[in-house]
């Protein structure tokens, strides 16, 4: 019988085996040093490990490649998806009042931690990819950062990685194809097409994920050893700390004050939800879970769990969006980049933007972080490190997707006058 294992175990299985290989690597840096060999650190790694970073870098090339086309047409397709503005009425604007407003406390939760705890302070990265990022940054200001938002040249944004812009457009383009109606029929099978097309190509580069991860991380620890990867519980601590936050108190209060729901009793009716969601790691999977559990167990109607719970698993990923921002800024830490209060708010709002209609792709995260990397400059090579523990905090970050999506169902369900039990 064939084995065939999971992504993710295979992701895991290579980021072992690309410790193992950097532990080499390292070793052989640090007799070529002891030896007294008049090698820079530079020379040695180039030596020994231009083939390996050769193929991390290759896997980087080949994210960046689709990146735009992907989430171009995801979230044209994931607007259009929604209906036309103009008739999603009341429980329409309730329920994106609530997504954004959380989204939003949720990334400056994570943002306000990671500043304070500071988890890649001290955390050593390759020199020479820190130095070449610190040259040719640029600290935008806010004036720049509003006029680049809205492009003069779509295809030259495109073309240039201006996330904002591109993301900008995508949503303006979503609610034109939207409103217009059946004469825009043609250009939104396009895109559906074209989106089908751009997930059947990630789904190939995703099977290369395993080969790009070992090679990166086998780079970063024989440059750096293996203490880098003991740098990481700091801030997996800090991911879980602000996700505890926003699940256990952020949601709570909104639950109590606009639904009047106690939240200790109202998580108990979605536990399972919750629950299938952390094993599963997939909002999507838990979607006909999370609305039995509301209409069943909290006597939420079909008529706001069927809107409103399918939107979540749509543009709702509070969890990802603090995740990405602290994952961000930890980047920018350990690279020694500081970051600008300006840059700090693009953050907050690429992650927020990010997440509209990005739910379809797979490791959506991945892509997600990605662009809010891109949108303030900093190196992708910092991804290899947190892919590193990524599968767990998936787990946590999509739980509070879901029970951020449940405690926006039961608002709503009482903003509109229905009686929970």
């Amino acid at each position: 019988m064939k084995l065939k294992l999971k992504i993710h175990t295979q992701i895991l299985i290579a980021i072992l085996v690309g410790v193992v290989v950097g532990v080499v690597l390292n070793g052989h840096i640090e007799r070529a040093h002891v030896a007294g060999e008049r090698l820079a650190r530079a020379d040695v790694v180039c030596k020994y490990a231009a083939g390996v970073k050769l193929i991390g870098d290759l896997f980087i090339r080949l994210l960046k490649m689709i990146i735009v086309p992907l989430i171009m047409a995801s979230m044209v397709t994931g607007v259009v998806s929604i209906g036309n503005v103009r008739s999603l009425g009341r429980i329409g604007l309730r329920t994106f009042a609530y997504y954004l407003a959380t989204t939003l406390l949720a990334v400056a939760v994570g943002l306000v931690l990671v500043n304070v705890i500071a988890p890649g302070a001290g955390v050593e990265m390759p020199a020479s990819q820190a130095e070449a990022q610190e040259s040719t940054r640029q600290p935008p200001t806010a004036g720049s950062i509003i006029t680049d938002i809205v492009p003069e040249n779509i295809v030259g944004a495109m073309a240039q990685s201006k996330f904002l812009s591109v993301i900008f457009f995508s949503l303006l383009l979503g609610v034109a194809l939207s409103t217009v109606g059946q004469k825009a029929r043609p250009l939104i099978e396009l895109f559906d097409a074209l989106n089908s097309v751009m997930l059947k190509i990630t789904g190939w580069i995703m099977h290369l994920a395993p080969f790009g991860v070992c090679a990166l991380m086998a780079y970063i620890v024989g440059t750096l050893g293996i203490d880098v990867i003991k740098d990481l519980a700091k801030y997996m601590a800090t991911v879980g700390l602000g996700l505890g936050i926003h699940a256990c108190i952020t949601l709570p209060i909104l639950l109590l004050v606009f639904a009047r729901y106690w939240p200790l009793r109202f998580f108990r009716h979605v536990f399972s939800a919750v629950a299938t969601a952390f094993s599963t790691a997939s909002s999507a999977a838990t979607l006909p879970i999370t609305m039995d559990c509301l209409e069943e167990n909290a006597g939420v109607s079909n008529k706001i769990t069927s809107f409103v719970i399918p939107l979540g698993a749509t543009v709702n990923m509070d969890g990802t969006a603090l995740y990405e921002a602290v994952a961000a800024m930890f980047i920018a830490q350990a690279y020694g980049i500081e970051m600008t209060l300006v840059q700090q708010i693009v953050i907050m709002l690429t992650a927020t933007l990010a997440s509209i209609g990005a739910a379809a792709i797979p490791s959506a995260g991945l892509f997600t972080m990605m662009i809010v990397l891109n949108a303030v400059d900093l190196p992708l090579e910092g991804l290899a490190m947190i892919w590193a523990v990524d599968r767990l905090l998936d787990m946590c970050r999509t739980a509070v997707n879901v029970w951020g999506d449940s405690c926006g169902t039961a608002i709503v369900a009482k903003l509109e006058g229905e009686k929970l039990t």
